[in-house]
């Protein structure tokens, strides 16, 4: 029987907008105090920022460098915090997931500074880590703040930005397979964070043309959305708006070939074989990818056939408990590798 409460967790605030990275400090000071701030970011990252976030903080801040999304680097961060007022990570996934498991381990206010729009962990509740005893994110707490300069954001290469419209398009088989596991397994479905999700999804389905342009008005809109499908999950008390047998594909492929193709455009190349497993316009969301810049084929992202066929076949087992259409149809090799062929996957 599906549970009838969850708790929801949303972020406090948002400050979007050109050149906002020099408000950070008042934007911290408000909420978490006057103290030292923990920042976590890489070093390409730091480079670029650093100038803006110190004259933003002064003295307070200290910077801790991010090499990988590890326990390692979540065990290093914390271990700077001893009379911090927060932490603040600043980057794209991995800083900001490290930042905010850091952050929760520790009890202390996370702020999310993203420098780039590659997915929907900028304001999620939700940490996506290596090296864990799952190859799937994690609940943590959402950001009390999430400080998003556009300036900063638009300069960021376009693979990172076309890889942000890959996890949002997947939003549209995520509803769906929370809508086949509601009706199946009797399991809690939530149709408002649903339709946030999948507002959020539009934006990308009906305005390819214009967000691939990713001129300064279309990476706000995109950032707009990455932060709603964050929100429905906080909603929703659960990533089920936001990730289903697309995101079980992209963790299988995290496990086979790391190395290949950004979590976005996994998710991507998901979306569109689990959308022709819905019967739903899998050549949209395809020909929306293709817009943006998104690869559509996984020898875009140097994965082989195999791997796809592979993780098509074993991403249900990832998560027994999450049931979505791949939980229904029980792929074998074959009928796989039709799929990927037929939606020009491989």
């Amino acid at each position: 029987m599906a549970s009838r409460f969850h708790l929801m967790e949303l972020p406090t605030k948002v400050l979007i907008g050109d050149g906002v990275i020099s408000k950070l400090g008042e934007f911290i000071e408000d909420s978490a105090g006057p103290g030292k701030v923990v920042v976590a970011s890489g070093s390409n990252v730091q480079t670029r920022v650093s100038k803006a976030v110190e004259s933003a903080l002064g003295d307070r801040v200290e910077w801790v460098e991010v090499t990988a999304a590890d326990m390692e680097n979540v065990e290093r961060v914390a271990g700077k915090t001893a009379g911090s007022a927060c932490i603040v990570g600043i980057g794209g996934g991995k800083s900001v997931d490290v930042g905010k498991l850091a952050a929760f381990r520790r009890r202390l206010p996370f702020y999310s500074v993203p420098t780039s729009a590659s997915h929907d962990g900028i304001s999620s509740p939700f940490a996506s880590l290596k090296g864990l005893d799952r190859p799937y994110s994690i609940m943590a707490k959402p950001p009390l703040g999430i400080l998003a300069d556009i300036d900063v954001i638009a300069s960021a290469p376009k693979r990172l930005l076309a890889a942000g419209c890959g996890d949002l398009v997947s939003k549209l088989t995520a509803v769906k397979d929370w809508q086949l596991a509601s009706r199946v397994t009797g399991e809690y479905y939530g149709s408002y964070s649903a339709s946030l999700a999948l507002m959020s999804a539009d934006v990308v389905l009906k305005g390819s043309r214009r967000i691939g342009e990713f001129g300064k008005d279309a990476v706000r809109d995109l950032v707009e959305a990455l932060i709603s499908t964050g929100v429905a999950a906080g909603i929703a008390g659960s990533s089920r708006p936001c990730s289903g047998s697309e995101h079980l594909f992209s963790h299988y492929l995290d496990m086979i070939a790391p190395e290949s193709g950004l979590h976005g455009e996994k998710c991507g190349l998901g979306t569109i074989m689990m959308a022709k497993l819905h019967r739903i316009d899998w050549r949209k969301v395809r020909a929306a990818l293709r817009s943006v810049g998104a690869p559509v084929s996984a020898g875009e992202v140097g994965l082989a056939d195999s791997q796809v066929v592979e993780s098509l076949v074993k991403a249900s087992s990832i998560r027994p408990d999450r049931y979505t259409i791949l939980s229904r149809r029980r792929l074998t090799k074959r009928a796989a590798a039709d799929l990927a062929s037929s939606t020009g996957v491989i």
